[in-house]
Parts: C-alpha cells; structure tokens; sequence
C-alpha cells in the first residue's frame, strides 16, 4: 500500500492537525477493500453543542435520522455490524441493523472520547488537542481508536462500523482520506473505498431518490 497524504480535515475545531499527525505516524491498513461507516444519529446535547456522557439518547430528530439511515443500507451488503456501546450509537446500530436481521457487536473501546471534566459544558469551542482533567488525552484517545478500528476492520465483511464524530475524524486520518460537511453529518452512511494503488476514498450514500440520506 503507497503512504497516503496527511489528510485535511475540515472545520473550525483546534487540534485537528495534532489528530491527523498522531493518526499519519501510524496508519490503518485494513485486509478489506471496503466497508461502511455511520455516525450516531442526532441528540439533544449534540443540537446544544454540549459535551456529553456515554448515556446520552437519541433526540427524536435522531431517531428519524438512524431509520433514514437503515433505508439506506438496506441496499447494502452488509455482513457485520460493531457500534460503540454508548447509548446513541448503540440505539443508531440497531436501527439499522434491523432489515439485515444482524445483532450489532457493542465494544466499549469505540465510544466516543472521553472528556472528563468537560462533560456538560460547552463544545462549541472544542480543542481536540486539549488534557481534560480526568479524561483521555488526545494521543490517548487517538491509540485507542486505532486499535478499535483495527478490530472491527477484522471481522467478517463487509463491515459497518456505528460509532461517533469524534472515531470518524480518527478514521479519516488513518486513512489518509480528506473530510468535509458532506461526510460529517449525525447517520450520513458512508462508503469507504480502497481505490487502485492503495488510496482510499469515502462517499456519501444516498437514498433512492438521490437526496443524501441524512437530515438537517
């Protein structure tokens, strides 16, 4: 596989450059030439722009979001479903799991970061490079995704990954694919593509009638 470019992430969020180097010094090379990826549908705290704790639910926008979603991958040949254990991405997974009568496989390692300290306070300012007092740090947070990713890239494909903004960031970076809005969006299904010579690439899945599948 030919070393990929530091991808470039974007947004107004600080840090994002100190995620991309950590992730680039030791890319992700998953035996799978493709799988799906899927941020938790909407929540409450995710609308305030909150920092928010495993438990946090679905907001009932989320919820119309994730069977949205399921719309969507249901056209897909989805083998193998691992989500995040918290609540919002576990709630997303089933949702979508359903029309492929699959059981999503619930890891604690693929929540989202954990914040510490930060936890009910305002994100809007968020810096990923931050040291929570007892929270992860972001090399922390960044060794442990790519292990979790690692893992769930192994099982049986292809493979849907349900999990948080904060592992799609991650994600991209390990695989030296740029990001944007277009992907970034709460239950926007993705497809990543590894392409001839080993770059990877992610699209955004749409519904039947060719509107993106997530909601604003």
């Amino acid at each position: 596989m030919t070393s990929a470019a530091p991808p470039q992430l974007t947004g107004h969020a600080r840090g994002l450059d100190q995620l991309v180097a950590l992730a680039a010094a030791r890319p992700l090379s998953p035996a799978t030439d493709h799988f799906y990826f899927l941020r938790h549908g909407q929540t409450p705290r995710n609308a305030l722009r909150i920092y928010q704790s495993y438990d946090e639910p679905l907001s009932p926008l989320g919820l119309e979001q994730a069977a949205l979603a399921a719309g969507v991958l249901a056209r897909e040949p989805i083998r193998t479903i691992v989500c995040s254990d918290a609540r919002r991405a576990f709630d997303t997974a089933h949702a979508v799991a359903a029309p492929h009568r699959l059981t999503p496989v619930a890891r604690e390692v693929l929540r989202e970061r954990h914040f510490g300290c930060l936890v009910g306070t305002s994100s809007i300012d968020i810096d990923w490079a931050c040291a929570p007092e007892g929270g992860e740090t972001l090399p922390q947070f960044v060794d442990r995704k790519r292990a979790a990713l690692d893992a769930a890239l192994r099982e049986p494909a292809p493979v849907l990954v349900v999990a948080h903004g904060g592992t799609l960031y991650v994600l991209a970076a390990l695989l030296g694919v740029p990001v944007d809005a277009a992907v970034l969006g709460n239950a926007q299904p993705l497809r990543f593509e590894r392409q001839e010579g080993g770059r990877w690439t992610v699209r955004a899945l749409r519904a039947a009638d060719g509107s993106v599948a997530a909601l604003a």
